[in-house]
């Protein structure tokens, strides 16, 4: 095996060393010598690009989520909520409407209890969307407040 001597500037010795640990020298030099910024920059963008598709692709599960349990089989609502009235910051009065039935729930943080099952059930009015009047004068309002603001 052949041998090089190289000398150690900092301790002042001199030290043998292989031929094939200096072979190692020249790659360590051209690796050093590359340019960093086109080293880093690609690797941002690599790393913003990975980034992107991982945001993006739970994007389209979620969506496909959304998609997928409306398709659902027998898309029909078996439980329906008809109303819900608040009686403190945690505890909640709901009717619901189990086929024919409708059943008045109390809610609390740890328990649901059934409170009574109405012999007559009660009719309620759908609510009314917003009309097309009042989405207009809003937007109109809304306009008039962007313009006052710049």
């Amino acid at each position: 095996m052949q041998y090089f001597s190289a000398g150690w500037a900092v301790a002042g010795l001199s030290v043998a060393l292989p031929l094939s640990a200096l072979a190692a020298e020249p790659v360590a030099q051209a690796v050093a010598a590359a340019p960093l910024g086109s080293g880093i920059g690609g690797q941002l963008t690599q790393l913003v690009l990975g980034l992107l598709l991982v945001v993006g692709l739970i994007f389209v599960l979620a969506w496909l989520m959304r998609r997928v349990q409306r398709i659902g089989p027998g898309n029909a609502q078996v439980i329906e909520l008809i109303g819900s009235r608040a009686l403190g910051p945690r505890d909640r009065l709901v009717l619901v409407q189990v086929g024919e039935e409708q059943v008045l729930l109390g809610i609390t943080p740890g328990r649901i209890t059934p409170l009574h099952v109405l012999k007559q059930p009660v009719d309620v009015a759908p609510t009314q969307a917003a009309t097309p009047e009042f989405a207009q004068r809003l937007l109109e309002l809304m306009g008039k407040d962007q313009k006052d603001k710049k």
